[in-house]
Parts: C-alpha cells; structure tokens; sequence
C-alpha cells in the first residue's frame, strides 16, 4: 500500500481501521466492511487497518504487542489522525493506545454515537442521542480521572477544594435525568399517539441499516422520503399512508435501521422511536439479499428485536436487493426462508407481490361484510372508508345497503352501533359498546 497524492484533496480526517477476533469467528471476505462504511458515514477516509486473531484481548492494550507496534507504522506512515476499533474499548486501553501510536483512538460505540449526532434531526432524536452519549462519557470521565477526585466527601470534606471534574460530573449525571424524564413524557405520548390509531392497521419496516428500508417505503408510498446508501440515514420515525391495490388503506412507517452490536444505551434511548414498530400490526423486516453478511445482519435484527420486546410480532420477511445479489446467493437465501418475498425496492421488481403478500397478513383479522346505514348517516360511512375498504354501495329506500371489509374489532363495533349486518367472511369478535365512532382525523398520518 503506497501513499498517494492528496495536495488536490480536501479531507478532514484519515484513519485507520482495527479489529480483533476470536479465534472460531466466522466472518466474509472483508471482517472490516461494516466498520469501513461506518467510517465513511462519519466522514473520514481508510487508509489502511490491522486485524488480529488472539484468544483474549490484551488487557493494556486489546491488541498485542506486534500489532500495536504495526499500528503505529501504520499512523506515522499515513500520517493517520484517528484510529477506529469495531470493538469496545475500556477508557484504559483507549488512553494506552493513544500514548502508544500516538494519534485519537475511538471504539465501535463511539462512532455510531457521532454518526448518530450528525444525522438526529428531530427534537426527539437529538435527545436520545445526547442521553446515549452522556451515559457513555460518564464512567469514561471518572476512570480517567479519579486522581483527581476527593477520596472523601463527608461533613467538612466540602467546599472551595472541590475539583472541576466533580461539578462536572454531577452536572452531567443531572443533564442524565433530565434527559431521561423529556424522554419519557414523550414515550408516552408517542405511545397514546400510536394507541389513537386503534383500528388502523399498521406496517413498520425494520431492519438492518442501508437494507433498503426508506427505498422501499418511496417505492409503496410516493412518500419521497431521503434514501442515500450511508448507515443510519433515518432515526426519526416516518409514517406514511399505504394504498394496498384491491385491498385498502394502512400505514407504513419507517423505522431506524439496527446494527450488528448496536450499543444498548442507543436501544434504551430510542424506545419512543420504536414505538411504531412494537405497536405494528405487521413488521415488515427488510434484508439486504446482496451482503454476503446478510444472513449475520437477519440474525442481528432478530436479536435486537427481542430487545426491545417484540420478537413475537407477526413479521414478514423481505429480500431486497436482488437485481444486485448472485442467483447463489438469492437461492441459498430462498432456500432458507421459503415464505420470504423477493424484491427490489429500486427497480420495482417484486413490489406487487410484497403488496399482495401483505394484504394476506392482515386479512387474517378482517371481516368481510354487508351493513344497512341510513341514507343521512355521512360520518359512518365516512368512517367506514378512513378505517376499512368499501366494496360496492346500493341505495334504495330504507337506506344504503354497504359492502366493506374491516378490521374484525371495528365490524363488532358496528355490531354494538344496532346496525343491521351481515357476515360474509371472517369472525366477528365480542366487543364493548363505545360511546361513538372514531374521529375520521385519528386515522390522518401525521
């Protein structure tokens, strides 16, 4: 590897990559993809890396001895100003091997931290982002300078000897609840925002990140939402209403993408955001059919899923992708997971059956039935069309024979209403009457 030329380029930072793995892991071709477009997504550029097979990490330095002295020729060869690891490192061996190749040292967390930083744009985002990282400099801030902090803090302790870095500590551990407390007024009222939709089928694609997700959603909605092949371009939660052809309407949402190791206090401060998700009636799990890793990135979603408590969710899933993915590839996936949906979100290849495929999930809570409404009842029928599908219409003289399909709980509403109905498909549940109809603007996407 020679250095090249760069008197004509602009670039803030170059860095090198660093990864150890144990010795019976399976990784592809290249153990440093993912970490390279994270890299990429943070703005710097690779100029080289190292990669270690040891049994356990060294615990001054993580690495060994050999390769951090590789390192080091590595940073002063290509004049490196960072160092990224896809692992996590200890504040100590953060500041050891700073001292050792002499330039910054970051770990895996702390990168998707500043990538997350930079593409928050919503009050609630940034949020969610300044908590993952205060929790994430403070045990950073009192290993790395406990020679400065009392060794007592009792009656008489106090006062002007009290060093900086405990009044930053504690301002910092009080930002902490604060953020904690605004997160949670605004979980629940993403959550009493979601639970107002009751009646409206809801979609939310999750998967993992630069699967293809916000492509997908541009491509069954016309929400023209940005879809840039970067890692973590969407944090904030869009919904969308989805048109199923010969079906009806829903709503699609999109979610933020997930990542192999996604760091948990990330996945504790983005609940609100994936309200949608764990209030869907549908997750729609998009996977990226052209990543050799993609069987890896499938498993990562799953187990972040059960995370956050909504691994029992009806889910189907979605191989995109596959204009760029090998017919080996795509059979070996296939093979795998006989009821996934082959598509291409760019193309269009395989939309119309994904929306088929969809409209057959949700229709296992459907009824399909036949209501007599009185010619001057606008609000019900309006209704009838916000949170269902209407057939067919006849008028005569008693009033508006209806032909609709609808969610089962709304069909027992109806039947609690005293209309006169009939059942042509489905099972109508026990319902408690309501005190009227859902407002029509409940089911309006934000």
């Amino acid at each position: 590897m020679q250095p090249q030329d760069r008197q004509d380029r602009q670039v803030s930072e170059k860095c090198l990559l660093a990864r150890l793995l144990a010795p019976d892991s399976k990784v592809g071709d290249d153990p440093l993809e993912e970490l390279r477009g994270l890299a990429k997504t943070a703005g710097t550029e690779v100029v080289g890396f190292v990669v270690q097979r040891r049994e356990h990490p060294d615990q001054t330095t993580y690495l060994g001895k050999g390769k951090v002295q590789e390192l080091k020729h590595l940073v002063d060869f290509w004049e490196a100003d960072v160092v990224i690891f896809d692992n996590d490192l200890t504040p100590a061996q953060t500041r050891n091997l700073e001292k050792a190749v002499g330039c910054k040292v970051l770990d895996r967390t702390e990168v998707i931290l500043d990538i997350f930083a930079t593409n928050a744009r919503t009050y609630e985002a940034r949020l969610a982002v300044e908590l993952a990282q205060l929790e994430y400099s403070l045990p950073r801030l009192k290993r790395m300078w406990t020679h400065l902090s009392r060794q007592t803090m009792g009656v008489g302790m106090r006062g002007p000897g009290e060093k900086q870095l405990e009044v930053d500590r504690r301002l910092a551990e009080k930002r902490i609840h604060e953020l904690k407390m605004d997160l949670a007024k605004i979980e629940r009222r993403k959550a009493r925002e979601v639970a107002s939709r009751e009646g409206t089928l809801t979609v939310s694609l999750v998967g993992y990140t630069n699967a293809g997700k916000s492509t997908l959603m541009n491509a069954l909605t016309d929400a023209q939402v940005e879809a840039v092949d970067k890692l973590f371009a969407t944090l904030d939660t869009r919904t969308r209403r989805w048109h199923l052809p010969g079906w009806g309407p829903v709503l699609l949402s999109d979610t933020v993408g997930f990542i192999r190791d996604l760091p948990h206090r990330l996945i504790a401060s983005f609940r609100a955001t994936l309200e949608e998700a764990r209030q869907a009636n549908l997750l729609l799990h998009v996977a990226d059919g052209s990543n050799p890793a993609v069987l890896d990135q499938i498993r990562a979603v799953y187990e972040v899923l059960r995370e956050i408590g909504i691994e029992e969710k009806d889910t189907l899933l979605v191989i995109n992708k596959i204009d760029s993915a090998t017919q080996d590839q795509l059979a070996m996936l296939m093979e795998r997971y006989p009821h996934a949906v082959p598509i291409s979100a760019a193309t269009g290849q395989g939309v119309p059956l994904l929306s088929s495929r969809v409209g057959q999930s949700l229709s296992r809570d459907f009824v399909e039935l036949e209501v007599t409404l009185p010619l001057a009842d606008g609000k019900t029928v309006a209704w009838l069309t916000m949170a269902g599908e209407i057939l067919s219409k006849q008028y005569h003289e008693e009033g508006v024979l209806i032909h609709c399909r609808l969610p089962a709980s709304h069909a027992g509403k109806l039947l609690t209403q005293g209309f006169e109905l009939r059942v042509l498909k489905g099972i109508i549940p026990q319902a408690a009457p309501p005190s009227s109809f859902p407002d029509t603007a409940s089911y309006k996407t934000a």
